[in-house]
């Protein structure tokens, strides 16, 4: 999953700060968590500082979002209904089976988990997540440093991604 916080630097930080409207250095150091903070209390959001796929979804940076096991949230949530199966919130074995799935059957790289190209696939995601972004997010970032690794659940397998694309990045993280 994909989350963003304090000490994570990289090209999906300097996204994250270009829309919250600080210093877009690709660093997230103190200013970039207060002005999340400030962002997530306005829309109602759990305040934590984190950024992750409700944050990334309400603030219309959809190219940042991966649901991946682990993930949780009313993204994942909607994510769930859309696949028509339990919808808890929580992105499990089940979840992973489900969407890979459904990539198989639209053609995807079955790989169990939800970016852009995946979400887009699906109706309910569709209006939010535009072909425009999924190319964008698709040719746009090279792999960051790995010394930008934000901190992953226990027992997260690792996921090897296409290359030339912010989610060789991000699911390298995983």
């Amino acid at each position: 999953m994909s989350y963003l916080r304090k000490g994570v630097t990289g090209e999906p930080v300097k996204i994250l700060q270009a829309k919250l409207g600080v210093n877009a250095d690709g660093d997230f150091g103190p200013g970039t968590e207060a002005a999340l903070i400030a962002y997530q209390k306005k829309e109602g959001l759990s305040a934590d500082g984190v950024a992750g796929p409700d944050t990334f979804m309400q603030m219309g940076l959809s190219e940042l979002v991966l649901l991946a096991p682990g993930a949780s949230g009313t993204t994942v949530k909607k994510l769930q209904e859309a696949l028509g199966i339990g919808a808890d919130g929580q992105f499990g074995p089940g979840t992973a089976k489900a969407v890979a799935a459904f990539q198989a059957s639209h053609g995807l790289d079955a790989d169990g988990i939800a970016g852009p190209l995946t979400l887009s696939k699906l109706p309910a995601f569709a209006s939010v997540i535009s072909p425009a972004q999924v190319a964008a997010s698709e040719t746009s970032a090279p792999a960051a440093e790995t010394s930008a690794l934000p901190q992953t659940d226990a027992g997260a397998t690792p996921v090897k991604a296409p290359s030339k694309s912010i989610w060789a990045t991000i699911k390298g993280w995983l």
